[in-house]
């Protein structure tokens, strides 16, 4: 299912924060749980990986996240300020050391002049207040190859918060 490369990027990330006894939990939207999938595929994740949440839906994201819906209707559901949020709400209402959270347009459909397909945000935050949030345009590289592109990013994110 994942190529090569990405299992060894989640077997070194989850050796990384195993040695360093820090657990993650992932909001995920355009990924629907790809990113969770993959760290949970590795031996020895479920010392790290504590949950994940898909939430696809704005309801969702309101409902487990507690992201405020003024907050959706304003900037988006793909925004940096949503992302933000999203990995927020997974701090707030869980345990763990360190959130990561996607949301995008993975396409064909759904995208705009303004947020095109392959658009994706994502944040990672650690509950020592260190964050960090990027805005990726991968371009439309298909469905499956939006969604993985942004599995990557989220694994180089969680690695880069805890350097």
């Amino acid at each position: 299912m994942f190529d090569t490369g990405l299992k060894e990027k989640a077997e070194a990330l989850i050796a990384l924060y195993t040695e360093r006894r820090l657990t993650i939990a992932t909001a995920e939207s355009c990924t629907g749980g790809l990113a969770a999938g993959l760290l949970s595929s590795v031996p020895g994740s479920s010392a790290v990986l504590d949950r994940g949440f898909v939430t696809y839906s704005n309801a969702a994201k309101t409902d487990c996240l507690g992201i405020h819906p003024i907050l959706i209707d304003t900037w988006g559901a793909v925004s940096a300020q949503t992302a933000r949020a999203m990995a927020a709400g997974v701090l707030a209402n869980t345990p763990v050391d360190v959130a990561i959270s996607i949301t995008g347009i993975a396409g064909p459909g759904g995208g705009s002049e303004l947020k095109p397909v392959g658009l994706v945000y994502l944040c990672c935050a650690h509950r020592n207040g260190e964050s960090i949030a990027v805005e990726k345009r991968y371009g439309d590289l298909g469905r499956e190859g939006i969604r993985l592109a942004a599995v990557a990013t989220a694994l180089e994110l969680l690695i880069d918060v805890v350097k």
